[in-house]
């Protein structure tokens, strides 16, 4: 209920602060571990990166799985990706400039495919023109192994 013009009532406020503070889902924690069990040590830490392929940008951490413009590598092969812009490990945040020097992410191709289906429809108004075309962009799905760097 409005008292006024200017007041506002906490069923008015509740989506704006929604909005105000969108939670951005980021890489499931690691334990960090000397002997690989993950158990070690018990420092908590998150592990990922932002690597360009195909001319986008994707935030990976290992055991990530996503789907990325075609690559011309075997179903099951090895994938490496040596654009990586951002890198976050054990030893801080690295930004690259534009590049991070050194840092690869390894992954496992695991399957291709083909997107969903786009319906091109072309009309051209009182000249009896249409023309119809589908399309399903090519792509690689690729299973994040390790992050170096």
């Amino acid at each position: 209920m409005c008292l006024g013009p200017f007041l506002l009532t906490l069923g008015d406020i509740f989506p704006i602060l929604n909005f105000m503070f969108a939670v951005i889902k980021t890489p499931e924690p690691i334990l960090a571990s000397s002997d690989g069990t993950g158990q070690a040590g018990g420092k908590l830490m998150t592990q990922f990166a932002v690597i360009k392929t195909g001319g986008k940008q994707y935030i990976v951490s290992p055991g990530k799985k996503i789907k990325v413009e075609k690559l011309p590598v075997q179903e099951g092969g090895e994938v490496e990706f040596s654009e990586v812009l951002l890198l976050e490990n054990e030893k801080g945040l690295i930004i690259g400039a534009p590049l991070v020097g050194g840092a690869k992410v390894k992954g496992k191709l695991l399957q291709h495919g083909k997107g969903e289906k786009l319906v091109i429809f072309k009309f051209k108004a009182k000249k009896r023109e249409r023309r119809k075309k589908g399309h399903r962009q090519p792509y690689s799905e690729v299973q994040i192994t390790s992050i170096t760097g």
